[in-house]
């Protein structure tokens, strides 16, 4: 059984997830997505993108609602051709954080191939220090894109949440489970990273899964069979709400999906079939103060 659940006072058979928002602050529509669905009810917790131009208002939106779960997204892309950010912590080329035009490098390989794990480590401390110095309370830390939880850098996305108490986003997957992600050398040893953690009392989940960000179809169907297939144990599920905006149809072409997303989890349908299953939602709140406590 997975300890953390324990600890909250689950039982092994018992489904517990976590309804995540990502990408918030990356634009004014994913912000007020938040405040809607956080109202409706229908989300638990979200994280945000502290070097995109629209964190001050998220943290704004903390400040004013402190019972909000909101989290940091480690970012070390920036994936859009027209709308890009940078490091918040330098803006020295030395550090291989940024690209020829002093944006993040878009795409992952960059990262891998550029980035010095020290200058990460760097700037994932200032990214979580900037959120808290912003009067966020800081409810855990997470990944954009899966960047920073590469071998070549999850020491630090480890050590930068732990450091301050707060549980990762981390799955209890074996080397299997991590094939896309590494070598199978590299997913033995994440494997046993893994398990060294969780016996410290390190929370871990038992998977993440996401709403598509495919299509831009009716996407209530979607969530009803994720949400119905969930196991036992804690997941981390993700959907990428944004309300319909021109800023956002001009920054994403998935923008069809992100609306989707947000249509989804703000119909009446949805909630009461979420009401009606026999899940658990919990926040990353929970989590932290579980893990403050031992």
């Amino acid at each position: 059984m997975n300890p953390i659940a324990k600890k909250l006072g689950h039982s092994a058979t018992d489904r517990l997830v976590i309804i995540h928002t990502d990408d918030i602050g990356m634009c004014h529509a994913s912000v007020q997505a938040f405040k809607d669905l956080w109202a409706f009810g229908t989300i638990t917790s979200g994280a945000v993108m502290v070097p995109c131009p629209w964190f001050p208002a998220t943290a704004q939106m903390c400040r004013e609602n402190p019972d909000i779960d909101m989290g940091v997204h480690a970012t070390l892309n920036a994936e859009w051709e027209n709308y890009r950010w940078g490091p918040v912590s330098t803006r020295d080329q030395a550090s291989g954080l940024m690209d020829a035009d002093g944006y993040f490098h878009q795409w992952h390989p960059a990262v891998y191939e550029n980035a010095k794990p020290e200058s990460v480590a760097a700037e994932v401390n200032a990214q979580i220090e900037k959120a808290l110095a912003a009067g966020i309370d800081v409810t855990h830390v997470d990944s954009h894109m899966g960047t920073i939880m590469n071998p070549l850098f999850i020491q630090s996305y480890i050590l930068a949440a732990g450091s301050r108490q707060l549980p990762n986003m981390l799955p209890r997957m074996d080397a299997q489970g991590m094939h896309n992600m590494m070598s199978n050398e590299e997913a033995a040893t994440y494997t046993t990273v893994m398990q060294q953690l969780e016996s410290m009392g390190i929370p871990m989940l038992e998977g993440i899964t996401a709403m598509p960000l495919e299509h831009g179809k009716d996407h209530i169907e979607v969530a009803k069979k994720l949400l119905g297939e969930l196991p036992a144990g804690i997941t981390h599920f993700i959907l990428h709400p944004s309300i319909n905006t021109p800023e956002l149809r001009a920054i994403a072409p998935d923008w069809e999906a992100r609306v989707a997303n947000y249509n989804a989890f703000m119909s009446d349908e949805l909630k009461k079939f979420i009401q009606s299953e026999d899940i658990k939602l919990i926040g990353y709140r929970q989590i932290r103060d579980a893990m403050r406590s031992a």
